[in-house]
């Protein structure tokens, strides 16, 4: 039996009203949250949220807690690069264990000289040095290139032929090196890997892709920057909390989780999502302070110098998420630069930027491209004279009984 949609409507009808019912309660809640925040000095803000441990990932409030800051105007002449990546994942059902990785990309560049490059590249993985992340020490040891590893080792990779593709930009042009998603390994908190998977992917790929930037920026004027849209985090809205709570930390273990206090004036920030809270503060084009992430990933596996920070800034249709490693945060310049030059793409965009949008269009691999690999697949190994299986679920799907 298929799922009930007359069951389901109904259902999803009584949380949309149980929502309205909500919304301006929860209105007025943010407006006072707002308020209070908006009392903080800068100076106590910087001191609740200067920690190396807290468990309910606040982050760390750079300068001030809150505030509006505007785009400088960008330069005549720029140039914006992006890369984007998809994959095929590695199939059991398949005879032959590989996974695609597809790179694309773009080079934009404004002003006199205006161009536009393209460029996209699949990479077909089947050796298994490459199915494999294998411990240098203990060669038995190994972890398959799968799944949200796969997905981990896509990101450094984006980043790796995006400072290939910056360092030929021309070196007389201000350049925005951007990528969309995290700068932050999410996927690696929490998890068991064992100790030569963070190596190979975070001190042999993403740190060494981040030196590169940072070499390119001593030679011209390079900012590099993650986008992320629509965020779900409550680093924000969690250091607001730091702020107000007239307790200590090991006091707020008792009655706050990662969303949620049970006590005033904690509870005024319940469920707020940062979004959410400079959805009412910046107006388009505008970004907030700048703020480090509390995130154990950077924090204890990034080393002192590749520290990732933040801000929000307001793309016109959204609130973006907008994270850069530590060396931009610290250079005004390149900070700035940086805004000018994301808000400009957001503005050409129509609310989201150019050079990242160009370049998911030449990354992505359609569900129908996903269909031709499979039979790509069976195809070659029928002209070289070899199997081509699959499992009798796979064959169940294809062709139900009934």
């Amino acid at each position: 039996m298929s799922l009930d949609l007359g069951e389901t409507i109904l259902q999803l009808d009584q949380v949309t009203r149980n929502l309205g019912q909500s919304y301006q309660a929860r209105q007025n809640r943010l407006a006072e949250l707002l308020q209070d925040a908006d009392a903080v000095k800068p100076e106590q803000a910087r001191e609740k949220t200067d920690r190396f441990y807290d468990p309910f990932l606040a982050a760390q409030v750079v300068d001030t807690l809150l505030g509006e800051i505007s785009p400088p105007p960008p330069p005549a002449e720029w140039t914006a690069a992006s890369v984007d990546g998809s994959h095929i994942d590695v199939d059991r059902h398949l005879p032959v264990p590989c996974y695609l990785l597809n790179l694309g990309g773009c080079v934009l560049t404004y002003g006199a000289r205006a161009d536009a490059r393209f460029f996209s590249r699949p990479h077909l993985a089947a050796a298994p040095d490459e199915l494999y992340l294998r411990d240098p020490l203990r060669p038995t040891d190994e972890a398959a290139v799968t799944g949200n590893l796969l997905g981990l080792y896509r990101t450094v990779r984006e980043l790796e032929r995006l400072a290939e593709e910056v360092r030929e930009c021309p070196a007389d042009l201000p350049t925005l090196a951007l990528v969309d998603g995290t700068l932050v390994l999410w996927g690696l908190a929490g998890r068991s890997y064992p100790p030569f998977v963070q190596q190979a992917i975070i001190n042999e790929g993403l740190l060494p892709a981040l030196e590169e930037f940072r070499k390119l920026a001593r030679e011209r004027r390079v900012t590099l920057a993650a986008y992320v849209s629509l965020p779900r985090v409550t680093e924000v809205a969690n250091a607001i909390r730091r702020c107000l709570c007239p307790n200590e930390l090991a006091h707020c273990r008792e009655s706050c989780s990662n969303r949620r206090s049970d006590r005033t004036p904690c509870s005024n920030s319940n469920d707020f999502m940062d979004r959410e809270i400079f959805g009412e503060l910046l107006a388009p084009g505008q970004r907030s302070p700048l703020y480090k992430t509390n995130s154990s990933v950077p924090r204890e596996m990034y080393g002192a110098r590749q520290q990732v920070y933040f801000y929000y800034l307001n793309a016109g249709e959204e609130i973006a998420r907008m994270e850069v490693p530590q060396w931009v945060a610290e250079d005004e310049d390149l900070l700035s630069l940086g805004h000018s030059l994301i808000a400009e793409q957001c503005r050409r965009g129509q609310g989201y930027p150019v050079a990242i949008s160009e370049a998911h269009e030449q990354a992505v691999v359609s569900g129908r491209d996903r269909q031709l690999f499979r039979q790509m697949v069976a195809e070659t190994l029928e002209r070289e004279g070899l199997a081509a299986y699959t499992s009798q679920k796979e064959r169940a799907k294809q062709r139900p009984w009934v």
